[in-house]
C-alpha cells in the first residue's frame, strides 16, 4: 500500500477493479478506485464521523450521481427536512427536485418517533420508484425518540435487513459522539452492513483538515491509508491523485 505524504497517497494505492462483483460508482472524485470500481452492487454502507463531517454531502453527492446515469434514488431523512437538504445542495449546482418532477427521485421525512413502521415504508418507496440507489440519515436519531438501547439496536438492524433484501444500492448515516471511540451512535450498524466510511474533521490551530477511511468494505480489496478530502464547489473530493 502506498505511503502517505501530507494526506496523498501515492498511485500504488489505486486498485485494480474487481470484476467479480458488480460495482457501484459513488460519484466522489478519488474514492471508487481505493474500492476496486465502487460499491458492490445491493450492498449496504455505513457513512460515519462526528457532526460536521460532510456526511450529508456524501450522501446526496452518491444519489445526484445516480440520477445522471439514470438510476432512480430515494432519500429518507429522520433529521432535516426535505426542503431544507434540496436548498442546502444546490450550492452544489444539485437541482433534485427536477428529477421528483420526473418520478425519478423521491426525498421525505419519516419522523424517527414512528421508528417502528419505517421498514414497511422503505419497501413501499423503493416499489413505487423502482429504486436503485437509497439513503437513510441518519439512525443516529432514532436514541432521541426511543428510550430503550435494546429496542433502537433492533430498529436498526430490521432497517439494514430490509434494504439487504430489496435488491438496491444504499447508505445509512450515524453520527459518532465528540471524541468517542467508536463507529456508531449505538454500536450495532457496524457489525450489520457490508461497508463502512469513517469521515474526519481535524483542527490544528487555525487549520482544518477533512479525511475519509474506509474501514471494512465485503469482498474488496480496499485502500488503507487515511486519505485527504475536501468540499469544493462541486462536492466531495477524495485526495488520491
Amino acid at each position: 500500500m502506498g505511503i502517505m505524504k501530507h494526506g496523498v497517497p501515492k498511485l500504488s494505492d489505486k486498485l485494480k477493479p474487481n470484476l467479480s462483483f458488480s460495482r457501484i460508482e459513488t460519484g466522489i472524485p478519488g474514492l471508487d478506485s481505493l474500492m476496486q470500481g465502487g460499491l458492490v452492487k445491493n450492498s449496504v454502507n455505513l457513512v460515519t464521523g462526528e457532526t460536521g463531517t460532510g456526511k450529508t454531502i456524501f450522501c446526496s453527492q452518491f444519489l445526484w450521481h445516480g440520477l445522471q446515469k439514470g438510476e432512480t434514488g430515494i432519500y429518507v431523512t429522520l433529521e432535516e427536512e426535505p426542503d431544507d437538504i434540496k436548498e442546502d445542495v444546490r450550492v452544489f449546482g444539485w437541482d433534485f427536485q427536477k428529477y421528483i418532477d420526473k418520478g425519478m427521485f423521491n426525498i421525505f421525512y419519516h419522523d424517527p418517533a414512528q421508528a417502528g413502521n419505517i421498514s414497511s415504508e422503505i419497501i413501499n418507496e423503493i416499489g413505487s420508484l423502482n429504486a436503485k440507489r437509497v439513503v437513510i440519515d441518519s439512525t443516529a436519531t432514532m436514541g432521541l425518540a426511543i428510550d430503550n438501547l435494546a429496542q433502537t439496536r433492533k430498529r436498526i438492524l430490521s432497517i439494514v435487513n430490509t434494504l439487504k433484501k430489496v435488491g438496491c444500492t444504499s447508505l445509512i448515516t450515524s453520527e459518532i459522539p465528540e471524541g468517542a471511540k467508536k463507529l456508531s451512535r449505538f454500536g450495532v450498524e457496524e457489525f450489520v452492513v457490508d461497508g463502512i466510511l469513517v469521515m474526519n474533521y481535524f483542527g490544528m490551530g487555525e487549520e482544518y483538515n477533512r479525511s475519509l477511511i474506509i474501514r471494512k468494505m465485503r469482498r474488496t480489496n480496499h485502500g488503507k491509508d487515511v486519505y485527504s478530502m475536501e468540499i469544493g464547489k462541486n462536492g466531495i473530493v477524495v485526495k488520491n491523485l
